[in-house]
């Protein structure tokens, strides 16, 4: 799990595991990390983690946000990047991604070979070939001149039918509906897509292993999915799910 160092002056105060999607930072009580300082925005910045990603964006703080001694808006956060809020420093370590074993993987691809077939599900052909010689010559006329039981041939098999591609494979975008851009198509190509107007209602569309996810960013007021408030927790997008953020209506869509 990635996670902060809350630090000042050079001085430690806290560890901050970065459990949720959104994590906000600012010097107001409602924050998830409050720095209780003058110098800090009442909301000041909010920290966004997708799977092993996170990226933190200025909410147009009086002070700005830096990272590593550079002014943001936006930044991918990566191994050791230091965060600066006023006098405050919050350092990020990420996680790696899990590795998965060579002889795990192995493990998972054994496969036994099945056991003997018993006796008595022999094919009835071998019991034949197996009988006295004896039995053969007390047959019947009718029965020698009986033609030989010959196997029909086999059928082709048919090709398998092709498997839909998971979500996160298929090709997806957003058309929008409304306002002064109403057409325009964005292909959803990156992890991780922005829509929306900074300073007014800002949300992040990802893609995930399960699909396309929407998680709200910035705004006092959370995006509109569906023809209902979304709220702060990420949600999957559905084929043609419309969305509503900063007054401007899409719609989300997988490519054929």
């Amino acid at each position: 799990m990635a996670k902060l160092i809350l630090s000042v002056d050079g001085t430690v105060l806290k560890e901050i595991s970065l459990m949720k999607e959104r994590t906000t930072l600012g010097r107001k009580p409602h924050n998830d990390i409050q720095v209780d300082n003058l110098a800090v925005s009442g909301e000041h910045a909010a920290i966004i983690t997708i799977l092993n990603d996170s990226f933190i964006e200025d909410l147009n703080s009086t002070n700005g946000t830096l990272v590593n001694g550079k002014p943001i808006k936006k930044h991918f956060l990566q191994n050791n990047d230091v965060i600066e809020i006023g006098k405050h420093k919050l350092k990020y370590f990420g996680e790696a991604p899990a590795q998965v074993s060579t002889q795990d993987f192995e493990k998972t691809m054994i496969i036994r070979k099945p056991p003997p077939m018993p006796a008595a599900m022999a094919s009835p052909l071998a019991a034949s070939h197996a009988a006295p010689h004896a039995a053969i010559s007390s047959m019947s006329d009718t029965q020698t001149n009986m033609r030989p039981l010959v196997s029909p041939p086999p059928m082709p098999e048919s090709p398998p039918a092709p498997s839909a591609p998971p979500p996160h494979a298929r090709e997806a975008a957003i058309q929008v509906l409304s306002g002064a851009a109403a057409g325009r198509t964005l292909d959803l190509v990156k992890n991780l897509t922005t829509i929306g107007k900074p300073g007014v209602q800002v949300a992040v569309v990802t893609r995930r292993p399960s699909g396309f996810f929407l998680t709200h960013v910035e705004g006092a007021s959370f995006p509109i999915l569906n023809g209902a408030l979304m709220g702060a927790q990420a949600h999957l997008l559905n084929d043609h799910a419309t969305i509503e953020i900063a007054g401007v209506k899409m719609e989300f869509f997988y490519k054929p």
